[in-house]
């Protein structure tokens, strides 16, 4: 690929400490499972029920002093979406379309009906030769080729055990703090030693590594984690570059352990032990935005770095009864959560503080996908060679950072989910899915079934338009399906002869069993 222009940037000015001309230090603060509803500081048009629930002062502070993305979207599980981060690409393209573990494995779950497409579940590698993986050039990589101080901490999610794509060292992260291939966690707890046996039995996938200096304490994993990042930065200044630190907590995926700090307080304030642990979860998570942003503070940073918060994936909320009986959250007014192509399982809640440039207190309404960030981070740190070995999907948003008007809400936002998941739910299926505009097309592979909402009216999605709309989901199915063609994207396939099982349809091709593409 051709080096891209950067972006200009316009209206920067120093303030706090920043020096006009000057790389800013960079923090992704990235949570895992966070719904859009996880959080005291609310993403929609009024505070809810459950925005009254939790308690995340550090949230509310990152907002006021930066802006809040009411309509910041992700894939629905994490490798997707942490591969897209790290490459630009739709996961489409990339075909890292499932979570990633076990060396050429797939996690996808048995179905009495498809067979799903030989996808990359060993990842992304920075070398080629390397089955069910694609070769690319990550956004560390150019940020160290340019100068910054590559710092990861906490869950990777890149690829499988045993190949490349486990080590963020690979792909350019200059130090690696507890990051590998597993993609939850065995165990919160320095009692428990995060998961890590100690009697010379083998230790589970999702064992957390390096931490061993906690082992036996009572130090939850969010606060150790973020202790070994404080010390990071501290060697980072000393360096005498700009930083870049990948905050990636383990938290909030399942399992719910108790964090001891903050668990009581919410089980006096009434909820569930489950939901209490989970509330707990959260405020732990936030206290460590806190500490960080103490940091910035404390050392003189503050003025001259950007923090991005955001989540890989929608809460993990998807029962078939989820309204009535989550399983221990829920992220209405949207509906479904994690793994599902509905709003809950996509849209995630995202802050940008970037002094001088994001106004304190805003809000922005427009769109973007994950996809984004690796322009977007690459224009923040100035960084103009960028040559890599994959295409970029991509689109920096650094107008919106601006509060400037784009034209982005014209361009189609795409996912594809060839795959299926482990649990069951609302929008839960093996989809595609594109938003243009207000309007979002779900195709179901399986069924052949569509789905039509339009989000501005109805957020929750609870009335299909798509017989009304006839010629709005031919349009967007056409669109849809030109697009997966374009990148060449997996299908699956129909068992038994490549019948639509179920709905007593003929085969959809004379010479392939092939489920057809949204417009076919």
């Amino acid at each position: 690929m051709a080096p891209v222009a950067l972006a200009p940037l316009m209206g920067l000015s120093p303030q706090n400490g920043a020096v006009a001309g000057e790389r800013p230090n960079i923090i992704l603060f990235m949570v895992d499972d966070m719904g859009w509803q996880d959080t005291s500081h609310p993403f929609w048009r009024e505070k809810t029920a459950l925005n009254e629930r939790y308690h995340t002062p550090n949230m509310e502070r990152l907002a006021a002093q930066g802006m809040t993305f009411t309509q910041s979207y992700a894939c629905s599980v994490s490798s997707p979406t942490r591969v897209s981060l790290m490459t630009g690409m739709n996961a489409a393209r990339h075909r890292v379309t499932n979570w990633t573990l076990h060396k050429n494995r797939s996690n996808d779950k048995e179905s009495a009906n498809l067979s799903f497409p030989e996808w990359n579940w060993n990842g992304i590698s920075q070398v080629p030769g390397i089955p069910f993986t694609y070769e690319v050039t990550a956004l560390p990589q150019l940020l160290k080729n340019s100068g910054y101080h590559t710092i990861h901490c906490g869950k990777a999610h890149w690829g499988a055990i045993d190949t490349p794509g486990e080590n963020p060292h690979h792909f350019g992260f200059e130090v690696n703090i507890a990051g590998h291939a597993g993609g939850g966690i065995a165990s919160y707890h320095g009692e428990n030693n995060y998961g890590n046996r100690t009697d010379g039995s083998p230790s589970p996938p999702q064992a957390v590594p390096g931490l061993e200096r906690y082992w036996g304490s009572n130090t939850f994993v969010t606060e150790a984690l973020t202790l070994e990042a404080l010390t990071a930065l501290d060697k980072a200044k000393k360096l005498g570059q700009p930083f870049f630190l990948y905050m990636a907590h383990y938290a909030i995926h399942i399992p719910i352990d108790r964090d001891p700090r903050f668990y009581q307080k919410y089980r006096d304030a009434g909820l569930s032990e489950k939901e209490a642990a989970y509330a707990a979860l959260i405020e732990g998570m936030d206290k460590s935005l806190g500490d960080i942003m103490g940091w910035l503070v404390e050392n003189g940073l503050e003025g001259n770095t950007a923090i991005i918060f955001m989540s890989d994936n929608g809460g993990f909320s998807t029962s078939t009864q989820w309204r009535d009986a989550p399983l221990h959250t829920q992220n209405a007014p949207l509906n479904s959560g994690k793994g599902s192509a509905y709003e809950g399982g996509i849209r995630v809640p995202m802050i940008v503080k970037w002094p001088d440039v994001t106004t304190p207190g805003s809000r922005c309404d427009e769109y973007l996908i994950i996809e984004d960030f690796f322009p977007t981070i690459l224009d923040i740190a100035q960084v103009e060679e960028r040559e890599t070995k994959q295409p970029i999907d991509g689109v920096s948003f650094i107008p919106m950072l601006q509060g400037r008007k784009t034209s982005y809400q014209d361009r189609a936002l795409i996912w594809h989910y060839p795959n299926r998941w482990g649990n069951e739910g609302p929008g839960i299926g093996t989809t595609s899915t594109i938003r243009k505009g207000d309007w979002k097309l779900i195709h179901y592979y399986e069924s052949g079934k569509k789905e039509l909402f339009n989000i501005n009216d109805d957020i929750g999605e609870t009335v299909n338009r798509a017989e009304d709309e006839p010629q709005r989901v031919q349009q967007l199915a056409i669109e849809l399906g030109e697009y997966l063609r374009s990148v060449n994207a997996q299908r699956p396939s129909f068992k038994n002869g490549g019948e639509m099982l179920g709905l007593g349809r003929d085969r959809v091709n004379e010479d392939s069993n092939m489920c057809p593409w949204p417009d076919e």
